[in-house]
């Protein structure tokens, strides 16, 4: 499947920002099942600074912004090609050892809810299908529903609140993984949707590791592991390492925030 992305990110500031810094994670992955055709970023208020692999493998594009400016656009537009895998990526890739992904986060620590959740899940047998179950479960217990959590939100916040989105059900099942001693880690990305192009923000899962397949996708939010409409752009322990986009500023204490995206499926001529 040929998927085309445009992804525009635009801050408004409260007044002049005097100096700033991001990190931007917002390049897709070249991996097992993507391929990227094109990836072209543009700024407006801010320049590209240096770009790097973090040790994620993840690209990292380090941007700041011109002094004095009131707004910044990001805008990132590029065509990637899909196979479907049946969420299947494969072999670890990457700098950091595996235990990194069975310890714990202070996102993804488990507490008296967690330990709750498990309790409901047959575990033993074949890891692959606990997993699966593992995953209903969490859909179960946490509905989707925006407004209520946040960046912040830890898994045994969401499980207390037992609502979520997409990165909140993520962080649930990563530390409910890393509890069963699963590796586990947080995935960031995009995904298009069957009855829209036009989205409000991109797509959180994860994927844990198991013995003779590798990395295996899991997306809560909607049942399934990633197929051919799914696009990884960054991984890491938890939602701080695999964020689209991080850093600071100084000068303005207030900003507002709109993002555009649009994912749609290009047609490949013969």
């Amino acid at each position: 499947m040929r998927l085309a992305i445009d992804h525009t990110t635009h801050y408004v500031f409260s007044g002049p920002v005097a100096a700033g810094l991001q990190r931007l994670r917002l390049k897709p992955k070249s991996s097992s099942g993507q391929r990227i055709l094109d990836w072209q970023m543009h700024f407006e208020g801010a320049r590209l600074q240096v770009e790097y692999d973090d040790p994620n493998c993840n690209h990292v594009s380090l941007i700041s912004f011109e002094p004095g400016v009131s707004e910044v656009t990001i805008r990132c537009e590029g065509v990637v090609d899909t196979n479907d895998q049946s969420g299947i990526i494969g072999k670890h890739a990457g700098f950091l050892p595996m235990w990194q992904f069975v310890e714990q986060t202070d996102l993804t620590k488990a507490g008296q809810r967690m330990r709750s959740l498990l309790s409901g899940l047959a575990q033993g047998g074949d890891t692959l299908p606990m997993l699966h179950a593992l995953s209903a479960l969490i859909r179960e217990r946490v509905e989707y529903s925006t407004g209520h959590t946040d960046a912040a939100t830890t898994a045994e916040g969401v499980l207390a609140a037992g609502r979520g989105v997409c990165q909140d059900h993520a962080h649930v099942f990563i530390g409910a993984a890393r509890s069963l001693g699963i590796p586990a880690r947080y995935v960031s990305g995009y995904l298009m949707m069957n009855d829209r192009v036009e989205q409000d923000a991109g797509h959180a899962w994860a994927e844990a590791f198991v013995e003779g397949l590798g990395w295996v996708g899991f997306d809560i939010s909607n049942g399934i592991s990633p197929d051919a409409r799914y696009v990884r752009v960054a991984t890491g322990r938890d939602y701080r390492d695999a964020a689209p986009i991080t850093g600071i500023r100084f000068g303005a204490r207030g900003e507002s925030l709109h993002v555009t995206l649009a994912v749609e499926q290009q047609r490949v001529e013969q």
